[in-house]
């Protein structure tokens, strides 16, 4: 690998500061040169970057660190798998953000071996997003609440759930009657999202759920994508029709409902996944492999939604 310079090679010499500490793991030079700059940029202190191999090799890479950046493109498998376990172990014992770049074949091996709550996926990355994705970790490291663009993710979920509830609410009280009473909710009633009990459960088929999606994917054909971009309400659809089909979905496959850019796709996923909507499913006769599917929550939220709009009359949307 080539060497690159102006790093230090040990914990914090020579800055000012307490910049947080990153080790880069990378077999392409080009790769870690730019993992390299985004860190300085995000004000982080890169240690000088160690190939595939040697952090397979040797525990002592990853002492005194706060964040691991994993550029695995270049990486052949077998190390590949390695070196992503030990990292997310080490990171998972230690409290330590990893970010790690990969290819679109690569998703589901890093979906399935990367498991603790400070990590980040990226697919074909900008330099913007390493940064976003280098300044989240950062401060998850340091036990800092998140970054503004997470922040802001979040925020729009929220304000999507709580539409979602709203809609089924009032189409709800339509079929009832005004002066029924809204009861049991998807969750809890500080969060703004309640899915009321609409009483028996109007049955829905999958060919249903798959006819709103690719009526949603048309749309392309008219409008620019970016217009129409709605990433969460797109995965939930999938993964409710997958359920209603008995079909495991994986993360890359997920990535593709999404219908928007990798990175972006998996920022979702992991802000899905932490609002209790998604639940990851290991693939017991492939380690390489992980599936997303919806917890017991997001199923009773899709399910009440749905049932909501067929009483009413109404078309999925």
């Amino acid at each position: 690998m080539a060497e690159l310079t102006m790093l230090h090679k040990g914990p914090a010499e020579g800055y000012a500061g307490n910049a947080p500490v990153a080790l880069v793991v990378a077999d392409d030079a080009e790769a870690a040169a730019d993992a390299v700059a985004a860190l300085e940029l995000a004000g982080c202190v890169a240690r000088k970057p160690v190939s595939f191999a040697e952090a397979s090799a040797d525990p002592g890479n990853y002492d005194g660190l706060d964040l691991i950046l994993i550029e695995a493109v270049a990486a052949p498998d077998a190390l590949l798998d390695v070196v992503l376990a030990r990292a997310d172990m080490t990171a998972r014992e230690r409290s330590l953000g990893i970010v790690a770049t990969v290819s679109p074949e690569q998703i589901d091996a890093a979906a399935a071996q990367l498991l603790g709550p400070r990590t980040q996926i990226l697919c074909t990355p900008n330099r913007a997003d390493r940064i976003s994705a280098i300044a989240t970790a950062k401060w998850r490291a340091r036990g800092v609440m998140d970054d503004v663009n997470r922040e802001a993710e979040s925020a729009r979920l929220r304000r999507l759930s709580e539409e979602v509830a709203r809609i089924a609410e009032t189409l709800a009280r339509l079929t009832r009657g005004d002066d029924a009473e809204p009861r049991g909710g998807v969750r809890d009633r500080g969060a703004g999202y309640r899915g009321p009990d609409t009483g028996p459960p109007v049955e829905i088929a999958p060919a249903e759920i798959r006819a709103v999606i690719r009526a949603r994917r048309m749309r392309a054909q008219f409008f620019a994508d970016e217009l129409f971009a709605d990433p969460a309400w797109d995965m939930l659809l999938d993964l409710f029709a997958a359920g209603l089909e008995r079909r495991q979905v994986s993360v890359s496959s997920l990535c593709i409902a999404a219908a928007v850019p990798p990175t972006t796709a998996l920022r979702w996923i992991g802000t899905l996944h932490d609002a209790g909507l998604f639940e990851r499913q290991a693939d017991p006769t492939d380690r390489r492999r992980a599936y997303i599917g919806l917890s017991s929550k997001g199923i009773e939220g899709m399910r009440s939604y749905a049932s909501a709009v067929k009483r009413a009359g109404l078309h999925l949307v």
